[in-house]
Order: C-alpha cells, then sequence, then structure tokens
C-alpha cells in the first residue's frame, strides 16, 4: 500500500506542534484539540463574526485530549468549580462563621449569662419564688421607715458586698446597662437574655422614682432626693460595723437625702438613668412615659437652682458615699443627663444645652481622671455619644463644633488604648487606665474595652478601617484586638491563670467580700456578733455568687484571694455594669443579622434615634 493509500484509510489525524506533521488518530474525541488563543483580540465593542478570520481553516492546534473519559470528568469537575466558588462566596457574605474575636477561646455567652446573674444576687426588697439565686430572700422590706414620713425606699440594688443601697451606682448602672441594650439589642436577644437585661433595667429604674420626693417651698419648687440607704449611723449595729446577711439585718437602717441644689451630680445621673431607660422599656408605655416625666421635671429642678454642688460636698446628703464614691465634679453629670433626655425625646433644646455645658465640663475634669470612664467621670462617654450623632444624623449648624471636637478627643483616647504609650500595662497585659490607683484596676479595663469595641463598630458602619491622631493612627480591627484582650485578661488569660468572674473557668475567687455569699444558707439567722467568724473565715464562700467580677489584682498583677481584703476581692454593681458592656460589645453578632443593625456586626446603627426627627 502507498503511503498516500495508507494516509486515506485512517479517517482522522491530530497534530502537535513539537512533531511537524499530520499524525493517525484513533477516534473523533482523541482528535480534538484546545486553543486557548482563537480569537482575534480587540478593544473595540463589535460583533467578531463579521469581522475576517485571520485564521486559515487548518490549524495548529497546541493542547489535545488523550481520553474522552478523562475529558468528561474535566468538564464536570471545572463546572463543579465554577459553581462552587460563589456559592462559598455568598455563604460566608450572609453567614459569616460565629468566632471568638481574634482567636479567643473563651465562651463569652457563658461568661455574660453569669455576669447579669450578678444583679438578681444584688437586688433588695421582695424576693420571687422562682429567682435563680437560691441563697436569697425578701430582705430590706422596712427601708425608710426610719425617717419622717416614711417613704418607700424598698427595692434596688445592694452597692456591692455591703447592705447598704447608694443612688449614685445605682442610676449609673441603669444608664450603662440601659445603653447597652440600646446599642447590642440584637446580640442579647439572639443569647437568650433579652428580657433577662430588662428585667434588671425596670428594676433598678423603678426604684429610682421612688428617690424623687417634690417639696413645695414658699418661695420655689424643689425637690428631695433619697441618696443612700443603710451605712453608719449611731448604733453599734450597723450595715458597716456588722458582717451579716441583708435578710438578717433588724437593726435601724440609715436613710441619707438631699436638696436638689446640694446634688447636682445625682440629679443628672439620675435624669441620664431614667431617660435611657424609657428608650429600653419603651414597649411598657405607663412605665417609660413616667420615667421621662421624672427625668424632665428633675432636669429643669436641677438646673434652676443658682447653686449647684456635687453631693458629697454635704454630709446629710453625701457625707457617708464619699468614703466609698466621692464625686469630683457635677457638670459632666448634667451634660450626660442632657445628651440621654435628648434620644428620649427628641428636644433639640437638651442636645443644646450638652454641646454649650460640655466644653466647661471639660475644663473642671480632674487631670487624673482624664480618658477614664466610670460612676464618677462621663466626660469620655459623652463624648462617644456626641460622635455617634455626627456620624449617623449628623445636625448641623450649631452643633458641629462640638461634634468636631468630640471626634477629636475620642480619636485620642482610641490612639491612647492601642498605640500611644499614654496607658501602660501591667506585665499580664491589663491596661492601667489609672496608674496612680493600686486596687479595683478592673473596673476601668472594662468600660475602656466597651468604649474601644464601640467605637470600632461605629467605624465599621462607617466603611471606615483607619483613623489619624497626632503622629498615629488605629483601625477598627486594632481596637477590637484591644477591647478582647482586656476581656481575654479577666477571664483567665493573665499570669495567674485566674478569671475574675466568679463561676466562669475552673479557677476563679472563692474568698469573695461579699456577706449574704460567705454565710451559710441554712434557714438559721445569724447576729451581728455572729458575723466575725464568717469574714475571717479561710474557708470558701459557702455561696457562689456567681458572675460577680472582683476588684482584681494590682498594677503588679498580684491578687490575694482573701475575703478580707475588699480590695481584692470584693465586687460592686458599677463595675459588674461595665463587664457586662465589655462582653455584649466583643459577643459575636447574631448569625444573618441585617436590618436597622450595621449589616452583621450586631449593632442597632438607628434605633438611639427613634425619638429625634431629621433635620428640618
Amino acid at each position: 500500500m502507498s503511503n498516500s493509500e495508507k494516509f486515506n484509510s485512517v479517517p482522522y489525524v491530530h497534530t502537535i506542534s513539537e512533531a511537524g506533521r499530520l499524525l493517525p488518530s484513533s477516534s473523533r474525541w482523541n482528535s480534538i484539540e484546545l486553543d486557548f488563543n482563537l480569537l482575534p483580540k480587540s478593544s473595540l465593542n463589535e460583533n467578531f463574526e463579521s469581522l475576517p478570520s485571520r485564521f486559515s481553516k487548518s490549524v495548529d492546534f497546541n493542547l489535545f485530549v488523550k481520553d474522552k473519559i478523562h475529558f468528561k470528568l474535566f468538564v464536570v469537575i471545572a463546572a463543579l468549580i465554577i459553581l462552587i466558588i460563589p456559592a462559598l462566596i455568598l455563604l460566608k457574605y450572609f453567614y459569616p462563621p460565629r468566632n471568638h474575636h481574634h482567636g479567643s477561646s473563651h465562651n463569652i455567652t457563658l461568661a455574660l449569662n453569669k455576669a447579669l446573674l450578678f444583679f438578681d444576687a444584688q437586688k433588695s426588697g421582695p424576693f420571687g419564688e422562682n429567682s435563680l439565686i437560691k441563697f436569697r430572700g425578701n430582705s430590706g422590706m422596712n427601708d425608710g421607715n426610719s425617717i419622717e414620713k416614711h417613704p418607700d425606699l424598698v427595692g434596688g440594688f445592694y452597692d456591692a458586698g455591703n447592705n447598704i443601697k447608694f443612688s449614685f451606682t445605682t442610676a449609673y448602672t441603669v444608664t450603662l446597662l440601659s445603653w447597652t441594650m440600646i446599642e447590642y439589642h440584637d446580640k442579647y436577644e439572639d443569647i437568650g437574655e433579652l428580657d433577662h437585661v430588662k428585667d434588671i433595667i425596670k428594676w433598678g429604674s423603678l426604684y429610682l422614682l421612688k428617690l424623687i420626693v417634690p417639696t413645695n417651698n414658699s418661695s420655689s419648687a424643689s425637690a428631695r432626693i433619697y441618696s443612700q440607704v443603710g451605712g453608719n449611723n449611731s448604733n453599734a449595729e450597723n450595715d458597716l460595723t456588722c458582717w451579716q446577711r441583708p435578710e438578717d439585718m433588724n437593726y435601724i437602717r440609715r436613710v441619707s437625702f438631699c436638696d436638689i441644689s446640694t446634688a447636682s451630680d445625682l440629679a443628672g445621673e439620675m435624669v441620664a438613668a431614667m431617660s435611657a431607660a424609657s428608650l429600653v422599656l419603651k414597649e411598657d408605655k405607663d412605665i417609660s412615659e413616667k420615667l421621662v416625666k421624672a427625668a424632665e421635671e428633675l432636669f429643669i429642678l436641677a438646673n434652676s437652682t443658682k447653686k449647684k454642688e456635687t453631693y458629697t460636698t454635704n454630709d446629710e446628703c453625701g457625707g457617708q458615699a464619699k468614703q466609698f464614691y466621692n464625686s469630683t465634679n457635677y457638670k459632666d453629670e448634667l451634660v450626660w443627663g442632657g445628651i440621654w433626655l435628648f434620644f428620649a425625646t427628641g428636644n433639640k433644646t437638651y442636645l443644646k444645652y450638652a454641646t454649650e455645658n460640655f466644653p466647661s465640663a471639660v475644663k473642671e475634669q480632674v487631670a487624673s481622671d482624664e480618658g477614664v470612664f466610670d460612676w464618677n467621670n462621663k466626660i469620655t462617654a459623652i463624648s462617644i455619644l456626641l460622635t455617634r450623632i455626627r456620624y449617623f444624623r449628623d445636625l448641623g449648624y450649631p452643633y458641629e463644633s462640638s461634634f468636631i471636637s468630640s471626634t477629636n478627643k475620642i480619636d485620642l483616647l482610641m490612639c491612647s488604648y492601642t498605640s500611644d504609650p499614654k496607658y501602660s500595662k501591667t506585665e499580664g497585659g491589663l491596661i492601667l487606665i489609672k496608674p496612680s490607683t493600686d486596687a479595683a484596676l478592673l473596673q476601668y479595663a472594662v468600660t475602656a474595652s466597651f468604649l474601644s469595641k464601640l467605637y470600632s463598630d461605629y467605624l465599621q458602619l462607617l466603611r471606615t478601617t483607619l483613623r489619624s491622631c497626632s503622629n498615629s493612627v488605629f483601625s477598627s480591627e486594632s481596637l477590637q484586638e484591644f477591647s478582647q484582650s482586656q476581656v481575654n485578661y479577666i477571664l483567665g488569660d493573665n499570669s495567674l491563670k485566674m478569671s475574675y468572674v466568679v463561676g466562669y473557668s475552673d479557677t476563679y475567687p472563692v474568698q469573695v467580700h461579699h456577706r449574704a455569699a460567705s454565710i451559710p444558707w441554712d434557714g438559721k439567722r445569724r447576729t451581728c456578733s455572729d458575723g466575725n467568724q464568717w469574714l475571717n473565715s479561710k474557708r470558701p464562700n459557702p455561696n457562689t455568687i456567681l458572675g460577680a467580677m472582683v476588684a482584681g489584682p494590682n498594677k503588679d498583677d498580684v491578687f490575694s484571694d482573701e475575703r478580707s481584703k475588699p480590695w481584692f476581692t470584693e465586687p460592686s454593681i458599677a463595675s459588674n455594669a461595665g463587664l457586662v458592656a465589655a462582653l455584649i460589645a466583643v459577643h459575636d453578632p447574631p448569625t444573618g443579622s441585617s436590618g436597622s443593625i450595621g449589616g452583621n456586626l450586631g449593632i442597632d446603627k438607628n434605633g438611639i434615634f427613634g425619638n429625634v426627627k431629621e433635620v428640618s
């Protein structure tokens, strides 16, 4: 057979460039070759088919498929990849993975569940049979009976490990918890704690309403504010000398009160608390309206007096509180109350008051309190809220200068958390917001954690990744890392490997400075004289005060778990409010959250502005 005949007898051929000639092929499939440069290249948007091809009808293919089965497999796999990759991208967008930020191994939900229980353990007044706290019962049922006219002062919260009720820290606690609810209510709902938080806020708010009693003087309207129940008195047995469960108290409970002109700071904090709580409890219209009405009336009275003072300058009003909660300024609380009244009512008169008086409040801030957010200083928190208005509901003139000034303050503060050497840290990583203080450091760390994560969320809502301050920059990511680091330290990532939240992890303080927790709940009444044996006992508390964040270590990361050393082991409602704020801020958002909250951040962008009208 000739070469030409041999060639004609092969029905299919193929070629490869290396061979330089046609080669026989056993099937049609094996003769298919692919070239990825077949189409002419052009930048013009026109129909390529209308152009003459620069390719000949005979094409020298560069690639070919040798096996039909493998080719089909290749096509199927390629199609699957094309379909799967977009699906994974969409899945990641709509259902972000739930994780603990930046590799945290802690169960933030569990820590938050326990931290909220602490407020149930601190309740004064009637205890329900279904209470989650089994070592507590009715207490303080005669509060208010020790003075003339017998005001009803039953209820509220015991402040710390003692049996005293301070109105100032109760109001601060209600304000801060309400703020967290307004910002992160979807997170609370997602973990099943929404109603629990509302109950705590309602309990405190109803007590605050009891503390304001109008007095009709002949010259002008005024009001009396009850500032404290319990504490020292002329009797040998009292809340300070007796180590006794609140249920066992039968001594006379001292009541302190103030005229409105001698308690401007207390009035301002109560205005803030009732205003913020009215937003949380808006579904209970009757209570919400009562809170707003009382807040507005108290705010007007507090600002109508020519003489204004801090409540601890007057012995009858806050003389006893001075040794626990000495107030250094009243202007920040009045501004604080004004801005929360603005949110509660939408009345821009209150915002005008806040922005006009904020500069003087800043000037009167004690130098050692700069950058601190706690029961005594609201400057940083006010700056955050004014910045929030600027970012998401910019009302323009005449507020703009105050908004910009506040934003600059906050940016500097955030830089100090993340990069600026202003605040040092312990070797274990706890930030020293008040380095001159050698105790109760955790209360400042948790509020710094809350504010930094909250501001990070604001920036993410703005799609802003970086902010500058002086010669430094910070990012929303760096703020999250800082915030989480402080929470991690408190939950056990420290040199002692100890959780400072009771009941969380395997190692936590067991000798908490707390009367109710340290005395057995066995149906027996302990007298005042019985108390010292429990105070001085070296045994663990018979009752676990779940969720209590103790005062914490000193600036050398040293901690002593001894009941007789309250500067290490005593919890308080104000500190725990900060802990709850930090925990809910760093908590993962609900999966697939959307709508009014910020994308998948779990923060409500517009809820705080529910009563604020747009610029007309």
